[in-house]
């Protein structure tokens, strides 16, 4: 199974999604039936790593991102990954707007697997203070578990 966590520029929210559910799925033992990646809609920060403050908050809390580099979504990515998971409406509706048709059903809102928050979107914490990021990770903690369970019942079907 292939997953692209995707943001605008892919240096806060898709970057801290990526490593945060690369951990967990390492914890949960299902990483090597992964593939995890990250992008952003725009080629804003292209080979870059991940926001300072991104890299400094998730590392309070045991997820390296510093070896994660910035990249822009690629038309193939739409045929490659079988779920691109957007931050935020915006993105959601870029990946739509750019996906054939036949792509459409692969894009969904990462939030979707946190429903308890009740909340959409992934806010973008580029220009926010401290708080902001810590929440951001609070989500992303969140919709990664969540994710987790919906893919380790999908790859148990698949073993089936």
């Amino acid at each position: 199974m292939k997953i692209l966590f995707v943001c605008l520029g892919n240096i806060c929210r898709s970057p801290t999604a990526e490593g945060v559910f690369r951990k967990k799925a390492a914890d949960a033992g299902i990483l090597d039936r992964l593939t995890v990646d990250s992008a952003g809609t725009n080629n804003y920060h292209p080979g870059e790593p991940p926001d300072a403050r991104t890299q400094v908050h998730a590392l309070k809390r045991g997820y390296d991102l510093s070896m994660l580099r910035a990249r822009a979504v690629q038309d193939i990515d739409f045929e490659q990954f079988d779920w691109l998971l957007a931050m935020d409406s915006l993105n959601y509706s870029t990946l739509l707007h750019r996906a054939e048709p036949a792509y459409r059903p692969k894009i969904r809102r990462f939030m979707e697997f946190a429903p308890q928050f009740n909340v959409r979107e992934v806010p973008d914490p580029y220009y926010g203070e401290r708080g902001d990021f810590e929440y951001v990770l609070d989500l992303v903690e969140a919709a990664s578990e969540g994710l987790i369970a919906h893919v380790s019942q999908h790859l148990a079907e698949r073993s089936k």
